[in-house]
């Protein structure tokens, strides 16, 4: 199935096929900042499902840390996705893909969340220790 979205203005679209890895939240200050919001909603895709249909020129990114290449719209600054590399995986922010039934399956980053979440969902410390984290979790 295809998935697609867009930028602020249009200006940039893209296209996801297929199933995310995962999705979720990032309570990291990074993403809270960024993001301008108390949480940033994540879905995770393999690299090769993500694809700039339209307006390629107009994507510039941002690296603050090596953990996320931020993409963003040069016209209107609308917020894309974000690449990490050291995850090989792509975060396509959930609300850039209408269509895309957002499913949470767990909140990362959660020792630095500013809006507390009882959703029920596994809430780690940092990642989970596949992606690098520690794997602790915190108890609602």
């Amino acid at each position: 199935m295809a998935h697609l979205g867009s930028c602020f203005c249009g200006a940039v679209k893209l296209e996801v096929t297929g199933s995310p890895e995962g999705m979720g939240y990032c309570h990291c200050g990074s993403c809270r900042s960024w993001s301008a919001g108390p949480v940033n909603a994540f879905s995770l895709w393999k690299p090769e499902a993500v694809r700039v249909t339209v307006g390629a020129e107009h994507v510039a990114t941002y690296a603050k840390t090596p953990m996320s290449e931020r993409k963003f719209c040069t016209k209107c600054g609308g917020h894309l996705m974000a690449n990490h590399p050291p995850l090989g995986l792509v975060d396509v922010f959930a609300a850039t893909i209408p269509t895309l039934k957002f499913e949470p399956g767990l909140h990362v980053n959660y020792a630095e969340a500013v809006l507390p979440m009882r959703d029920g969902l596994p809430k780690f410390k940092d990642f989970p220790a596949p992606f690098g984290g520690s794997g602790q979790t915190i108890a609602e």
